[in-house]
């Protein structure tokens, strides 16, 4: 039996393998995501995205009970690498270049992380998760219309060429 419970224990780290290199570079990542998320030139839907994903790993509710085998431990993570990919894909490559300059970054590293870390994900997960952003932003648009139509909302001719832009 004690042979049995070790043997899951190395298939289990053995298939974390890929994640070592990560979690070596997560702290200068964790920075490079904290200075975008400051930034007022990332738009606020990828932020949004990450509010979303941190309320989510934090709280013990989940889309997924926890009595579900191995897909209930691991929906913390792929919630999480799906909102730093999306959130990471939204940001402007100029700032994105910037910011990684500044923290000392090789962008080839962090795609091949980012790449590392998309495998790990379904295929249907990673298709529904494209279709995100999208979606939050018609949603918005949706409900800034109805707020100005009802007048709890008024926007001004400058914002209205924002929006529309």
């Amino acid at each position: 039996m004690a042979l049995r419970s070790s043997f899951r224990l190395g298939l289990t780290a053995l298939s974390f393998w890929p994640f070592l290199p990560i979690a070596s570079r997560a702290p200068v990542y964790g920075r490079l995501i904290y200075e975008l998320a400051i930034d007022r030139r990332v738009p606020w839907s990828r932020k949004a995205i990450l509010g979303i994903a941190v309320a989510y790993v934090i709280s013990p509710i989940d889309f997924i009970p926890d009595f579900v085998p191995f897909i209930s431990r691991v929906d913390d993570v792929m919630v999480t690498i799906i909102a730093l990919d999306l959130f990471l894909e939204g940001v402007p490559r100029e700032l994105m270049i910037e910011k990684m300059y500044t923290l000392g970054i090789d962008g080839r590293e962090l795609e091949r992380d980012m790449e590392a870390a998309r495998r790990f994900l379904p295929l249907p997960i990673r298709t529904f998760a494209r279709r995100l952003p999208a979606l939050m932003e018609a949603s918005a648009d949706v409900v800034r219309a109805e707020l100005e139509a009802r007048g709890y909302l008024e926007t001004s001719d400058k914002d209205k060429e924002a929006i529309s832009a």
